[in-house]
C-alpha cells in the first residue's frame, strides 16, 4: 500500500524528497551533520505506518471528490476554498504529526503557519488541484519525521546548547 500512496501523491505533485527538504530545514539547525538522505529515510519510515497511510488515503480522496464536484454543498465549497475555520484537515494531519511524540504538534503548528517550500505551493489556490488536506498532511509527515530524528539525538548532544 505504501507504494500506491506514494504514487497517488506524485500524481498530485508531491514527492517524498520535497517533504524531506522541509524536514532538513527544520532539523538542520539542531543537527549540523544531518543530510537530506537521512531526512528522506525518516520520511519513508513515517510512510510505513498504517495509520499514516490511512490518513493520506482519506485526505487524497476528499480533495479529489471535492475537485470532481462529488461532495455535496456546503461541504464542497468549504473544502475547495480551504475555509480557515474548517479544521478537519488539520485534525487529520495532527494524527500523523504525533506518531513520534507530542513534539510533532509544535513542529506541525509552525509548518501550518509558515507553509515553507512544498507546503506553500500546495496552499496556492491557483493550482489545478484542491489541496485542502494535502498541505496539512505534508506538514504532519514532515513534523513526524522531524520528531523521529529529534528522538534519535543523544540527550548530551542537546545539553551542549544550554548556557
Amino acid at each position: 500500500m505504501k507504494e500506491k500512496i506514494i504514487n497517488m501523491l506524485k500524481d498530485r505533485g508531491i514527492t517524498l524528497e520535497e517533504i524531506a527538504e522541509i524536514v532538513l530545514d527544520m532539523q538542520g539547525p539542531y543537527n549540523e551533520d544531518l543530510t537530506l538522505e537521512e531526512c528522506l529515510l525518516n520520511v519513508n519510515m513515517v510512510f510505513e505506518k498504517r495509520e499514516v497511510q490511512h490518513v493520506i488515503l482519506t485526505g487524497v480522496a476528499l480533495d479529489k471528490l471535492a475537485e470532481e464536484g462529488k461532495v455535496e454543498e456546503p461541504l464542497r465549497s468549504i473544502i475547495v476554498n480551504d475555509e480557515p475555520l474548517y479544521g478537519v484537515d488539520e485534525t487529520l494531519a495532527m494524527g500523523i504529526a504525533t506518531i513520534y511524540g507530542t513534539i510533532g504538534i509544535t513542529s506541525f503548528g509552525y509548518l501550518d503557519k509558515a507553509k515553507p517550500g512544498l507546503m506553500g505551493r500546495l496552499d496556492n489556490k491557483e493550482s489545478e488541484f484542491v489541496h485542502t488536506f494535502m498541505d496539512d498532511i505534508v506538514a504532519g509527515v514532515a513534523a513526524a519525521a522531524a520528531a523521529r530524528i529529534a528522538h534519535t539525538q543523544e540527550v548530551g548532544e542537546l545539553e551542549d546548547d544550554i548556557p
